[in-house]
């Protein structure tokens, strides 16, 4: 495989997306679809990339680059043709030439393996990966002679009406010797569009006298290109609807695949079940034997085994084993929760580390907090960590018990096993073993009611 290379043409602006993001940056099952091509040619042993970039060069290279990948410019959009000619030094010295679409993310390695190893079986100068469609509409449709090769490729806008009847299309996706760039420079672009088309190249390998064959792929879906929102998310449902088998055959319960969106690069372990309105996205790793969902949103967070997460969100944090949450909490970014921490209803916690053992169970806001081990934090509980310019930490030690509507005014430190009272504003640190209390003294007025009622007739 090594002297295959791989060339990815990404230059074209796509008018239909109707976006200031270039067309294979659009993100399908957490991943631009770029990077679901360039996986699949890596996976089927490609080791040498090429990606031609054009329209928003700078934000495709920063997603995608990387030290096996690099990348050319096609400054003008002249098609296909112009677009792997600019390829030509960087694929020197290969012997056969793929080229993909980096806008069909669909695309599986399984077929590029299938599609390399019949092109070399076959001898032949160009081979191209073909579709039957239902639907062939904005397709090039593929010609061929009585003994099965291809005459021609014609693209919609030139063809016939008997042509457009044809149901097999032109995927994109080719396989050349290394004869094509010299053949390329004989192409011209008197068509439709103006444009150097790639598929003219197989016309000139034919006068040549060599050979140009079709092969069709296995599942049409895998060649199916996005040019707007709708084909967007035809393949984001076909993604997701993949990586959900692909879990269930790992030993993952997922109870309803179409109510279940999980992005391509999500890991979950053995006996996890995951219920209906989940949303698992990003790098988002889950251990074994937990319970997500339902309606819950986990990203890009590590999960533990044996957790339970009810109609919550969580946000690239840590979750240690055994840990209960929700429903209807509230992890954000930078929280680490150690082994069997609960954090229960209506729970917001920010950029905190939470001890094994510890218990948040409801209606409390913990920002910029470090608790310890086995610490009780009462309804209604707020670190007020922010004085309007600075955020300040909260620390709670070992043991201690924080009674419920208590207000901790950082910066300030609660000892271990140390009490607050119900109801305190604690301004100021509380000794390990202490009790910090803060409270105005109670006024009680008797008979106010009366008096009041009294006072309102006159």
């Amino acid at each position: 495989m090594s002297k295959i290379t791989g060339v990815i043409l990404a230059a074209g602006k796509g008018v239909r997306m109707r976006s200031r993001l270039a067309k294979v940056l659009h993100p399908v099952a957490g991943v631009p679809m770029i990077s679901h091509v360039v996986n699949a040619a890596r996976a089927s042993g490609i080791e040498r990339l090429v990606v031609v970039v054009g329209h928003g060069r700078e934000q495709v290279v920063k997603a995608v680059a990387d030290d096996t990948i690099q990348f050319v410019v096609q400054e003008e959009q002249l098609g296909t043709g112009h677009a792997l000619l600019q390829a030509e030094a960087a694929a020197a010295g290969s012997e056969l030439i793929l080229v993909l679409c980096g806008d069909t993310p669909l695309l599986r390695a399984r077929t590029l393996e299938k599609f390399i190893d019949f092109h070399r079986d076959s001898r032949a100068a160009a081979t191209v990966l073909t579709a039957k469609m239902e639907n062939p509409q904005g397709y090039g449709r593929i010609i061929r002679d009585d003994q099965g090769d291809i005459v021609r490729i014609v693209e919609e806008k030139d063809a016939t009406p008997e042509e457009r009847e044809i149901r097999e299309i032109n995927s994109g996706i080719y396989c050349f010797n290394g004869e094509v760039f010299g053949i390329l420079k004989h192409v011209n672009r008197d068509n439709a569009q103006g444009e150097y088309y790639l598929t003219d190249v197989l016309l000139e390998y034919r006068k040549n006298g060599q050979r140009v064959l079709a092969v069709p792929a296995a599942e049409e879906e895998d060649i199916y290109g996005i040019n707007d929102r709708a084909q967007l998310a035809f393949a984001e449902r076909i993604l997701r609807q993949r990586k959900c088998l692909e879990l269930m055959l790992a030993g993952v319960t997922i109870m309803d695949p179409a109510t279940t969106y999980i992005d391509a690069q999500v890991k979950i372990g053995q006996d996890t079940v995951i219920l209906p309105f989940t949303m698992i996205e990003g790098q988002t790793v889950i251990g074994e034997n937990c319970v997500i969902g339902p309606g819950a949103r986990i990203i890009s967070s590590r999960i533990g085994d044996r957790v339970t997460i009810d109609n919550s969100k969580i946000i690239e944090s840590r979750v240690g084993d055994g840990c209960d949450i929700g429903p209807y909490a509230y992890i954000r970014p930078g929280t680490e929760l150690h082994e069997d921490v609960k954090i229960g209803d209506f729970v917001e916690v920010k950029k905190s580390v939470v001890g094994s053992g510890s218990k948040i169970p409801h209606l409390s806001y913990v920002g910029d907090a470090v608790i310890g081990r086995r610490v009780n934090v009462g309804a209604g509980t707020i670190t007020c960590n922010y004085d309007g310019e600075k955020k300040h930490p909260t620390i709670i030690e070992d043991g201690a018990f924080i009674g419920s509507n208590t207000n901790l005014v950082a910066p300030v430190r609660i000892g271990e096993k140390a009490f607050t009272g119900a109801g305190s504003t604690i301004t100021r640190d509380v000794p390990p073993f202490s009790l910090g209390v803060e409270r105005a003294p109670q006024k009680v007025i008797d008979n106010w009611r009366h008096r009041r009622k009294k006072h309102d007739e006159e």
